[in-house]
């Protein structure tokens, strides 16, 4: 993802007026100055948004870690009257940069004394500025929400995960992976939540003492129910309460001895690292570029250093150093053994992952047998991340003692009363399957309503849980809209948005439509490669998502699209027109190739065929245009981390609101559920997860067109059309306000 970030910061620092130089070879680049040091245009950052790892290069460096080293940097930076640096890397780095910032005035004093440079250079560039960006895989420097390379890695380590189950699988072994993370478990504990291993060995928490004994037992009785593999995931930095450190070698030895399973071991080293960035991070790092260079354009004397990061999907500022101070009061808190803090202090979703991996990972006896039965359900066009939802739903729901259903083929199975009871181990293995394994349906309620009662009444159903996209919204609201005539649908009802088109209302994401932007975005990258090589093409590709724009928006900003034409944002004849002239103005640069995406139903009459039209005779002798339309490759392949993850946490947090519920409206042995409250869509908005009355989101919504009326996404359209050089106002921009860890 850090190309990305250069590439962002290289074109909005350009689009404000700025002159923009790239370092090469970090800080190294810095001291040594000379070619190290290179004006960039908008040019130098083309096509490098697909590229793993950073063009400009990186490189650790121990003159600047000294005085001198660092007066021969501000030498450099002076040379180039450069006042303003935009530094990615890890809490290292930024540390670095923040004690260059505060030596900057001395530094220029000295060289001014020696009469390297003069008194009136020194005034003119009397104050530096910086920004951070953060790019660590390891996810683990405090304040930030995601840093730059951390969902690419974990993206290479399910690939492994994946490949690695099924070998092990055929051969009944047992696998010992090993991921990166010295001092931090962040990459472990998502892997292992993603794939539902059997042990985890993270440096925040060390295992109990006796822990191997546990160990043993647990993995020789999944053995005993059938199961044909463990996986085990250490992180390398793992250690015992003693502070001794667990490797991976260790643990093999230790399950062949005891239980003499067939044990392999895989480290996955740098293969972490590398590969191309996948669809969050390019949009990730974008998004912070830009953002870096408002702040540094909004700096003044008595504002701190501060780094850009996410909240939600808000860009913020913090100030560096209070971000490092945490970061280093985790590494003391686990120094001096105090684990729990330690777990605290890296934050809210850390600690979520981690008390959510132990309550999936082994089947606990319920306390008590409750009263309430539960039905899953998928409904519409298969996505991504369902069955990570149907597998933490239907485990939570046992772990509460519930009777769990499952439904085949949404509301027409409801219908026809194809439902099962299922136990802890019917979904093994679940997680990394895409699509959806109870087959899914987009018939509605209303075409079947006596039928779907009938079978409510029959097997006692008291909660729903819907996992799908617009028709599972929509067939909900039936449901609860026919309470007055059925009194049978007087019960907790619960939608889990998964869809490849996020176009349902009440949540900022839904599940399914991070696998199938990655989906589209892999395929766009190929695209534009057989564009390179044919010089002076232009590609039209047409994306799913119905009227929501989302898919081909942010799709678009992770491949570096010339255009995305979507339903939301209306565009005339004359927008088209400034389209092709802008192409045609880029075919006469060395870039001679173009991409356009465009939502399947962004325009009644400016249809595909249309586009391709068009382009083809306005650009006659200039390029030619291909089409490809991307279809249901969008739905398919595995999920990716986000989005088993997602699932996941949103089983849980379903089933855990539903029984919280149903508890309240329990009443002399029977279930009564009328209110608004008692059916909602769980979603996550900005950071936290909300649940909505349906019949409140009724209001915000337009049946029309299946959208919800507001849509969040829509500002990102503003960073897709200035990454593609298109003049437009920046006063919509609404800058990262600075807040604190």
């Amino acid at each position: 993802g850090m190309n990305a970030a250069v590439r962002a910061v290289t074109r909005m620092g350009i689009y404000v007026g700025a002159k923009v130089f790239l370092i090469h070879e970090g800080y190294e680049g810095l001291v040594e100055g000379g070619d190290n040091i290179k004006q960039a245009n908008w040019l130098s950052v083309s096509n490098i948004i697909q590229l793993g790892g950073t063009v400009i290069g990186s490189a650790r460096c121990k003159a600047f870690t000294t005085r001198a080293g660092r007066l021969r940097a501000a030498r450099n930076l002076v040379e180039h009257s450069i006042t303003n640096l935009c530094v990615i890397g890890g809490d290292g780095s930024l540390t670095g940069a923040d004690i260059f910032r505060s030596e900057w005035g001395g530094l220029l004093e000295e060289l001014a004394r020696d009469g390297q440079i003069s008194e009136e250079v020194a005034r003119k560039n009397c104050r530096l500025n910086i920004v951070g960006l953060v790019g660590s895989i390891d996810n683990d420097f405090c304040g930030t929400d995601m840093t730059i390379g951390t969902d690419s890695a974990l993206h290479r380590i399910m690939e492994v995960i994946d490949a690695i189950t099924t070998t092990a699988q055929s051969h009944q072994r047992t696998f010992v992976l090993e991921v990166m993370g010295r001092h931090c478990g962040y990459l472990a504990l998502v892997s292992g939540l993603a794939s539902g291993a059997d042990w985890l060995f993270i440096p925040e928490s060390p295992p109990e003492d006796g822990w191997e004994d546990l160990m043993c037992e647990r993995l020789g009785e999944t053995r005993s129910r059938g199961s044909r593999l463990n996986i085990i995931i250490i992180a390398e930095g793992a250690i015992d309460r003693s502070g001794k450190p667990i490797s991976s070698n260790y643990v093999k030895d230790l399950v062949v001895q005891r239980l003499g399973f067939d044990t392999r071991v895989t480290v996955l080293g740098h293969v972490q690292r590398g590969g191309t960035p996948s669809a969050f991070d390019r949009v990730l790092s974008s998004k912070m570029g830009m953002e870096a260079v408002m702040a540094l354009l909004e700096a003044t004397p008595d504002t701190p250093a501060c780094v850009v990061s996410l909240s939600g999907n808000q860009s913020v500022r913090l100030p560096l150093m209070e971000c490092v101070q945490v970061t280093k009061d985790v590494q003391k808190a686990m120094d001096e053994k105090r684990f729990e803090e330690a777990i605290q202090l890296r934050g809210r979703s850390f600690e979520n992952n981690w008390n959510i991996y132990k309550l999936l990972a082994h089947q606990k006896p319920a306390q008590e047998k409750s009263p309430f039965s539960l039905a899953i359900l998928n409904v519409g066009a298969p996505a991504a991340g369902m069955n990570a939802a149907v597998r933490s739903a239907v485990r939570i729901g046992i772990c509460q003692g519930h009777t769990v259903y499952v439904v085949n083929d949404g509301f027409e199975g409801l219908s026809k009363g194809q439902i099962r009871e299922v136990g802890w181990h019917d979904v093994a293995g679940w997680l990394g399957r895409g699509g959806s394994m109870l087959g899914t349906k987009r018939t509605l309620p209303k075409t079947c309503m006596e039928k779907i009662v009938e079978n409510v009444r029959k097997f006692n159903i008291q909660g729903l849980l819907v996992i799908g996209g617009f028709e599972a919204y929509e067939g909900v609201l039936q449901l609860v809209e026919a309470r007055g005539q059925y009194e049978e649908l007087c019960i907790i009802m619960c939608v889990i948005p998964a869809t490849i088109s996020n176009n349902v209302p009440g949540t900022d994401f839904s599940l399914g439509s991070d696998t199938a932007v990655n989906a589209a975005m892999e395929s766009c990258d190929r695209i534009k490669q057989s564009a390179s090589g044919t010089k002076r093409r232009v590609f039209i590709v047409e994306t799913m998502g119905g009227y929501c724009g989302y898919l081909s928006t942010v799709t678009g900003i992770a491949v570096g699209a010339d255009a995305a034409y979507v339903y939301e944002d209306p565009f005339t004849i004359h927008d088209l027109k400034a389209n092709v002239e802008h192409l045609t103005d880029k075919m006469k640069t060395d870039i001679q190739r173009g991409l356009v995406l465009r939502n399947e139903k962004c325009h009644e009459h400016y249809t595909t065929e249309f586009l391709y039209n068009l382009y083809s005779s306005e650009g006659k002798g200039i390029f030619d245009c291909r089409i490809n339309v991307l279809g249901h490759l969008q739905q398919g392949g595995a999920p990716t981390p986000f989005d088993r993850n997602y699932g996941t946490k949103l089983g849980v947090k379903a089933v855990l609101w539903m029984s919280e519920k149903l508890q309240e409206v329990y009443r002399k042995g029977r279930v009564f559920a009328n209110s608004g409250d008692s059916a909602c869509v769980i979603g996550l908005r900005k950071k936290v997860v909300a649940f909505s009355p349906v019949t409140e989101l009724k209001k915000v919504t337009d049946f029309e067109h299946r959208l919800p009326q507001e849509q969040w996404w829509l500002n990102l359209r503003l960073m897709l059309k200035m990454l593609a050089n298109y003049q437009i106002s920046l006063t919509e921009y609404i800058s990262g306000t600075m807040e604190h860890v």
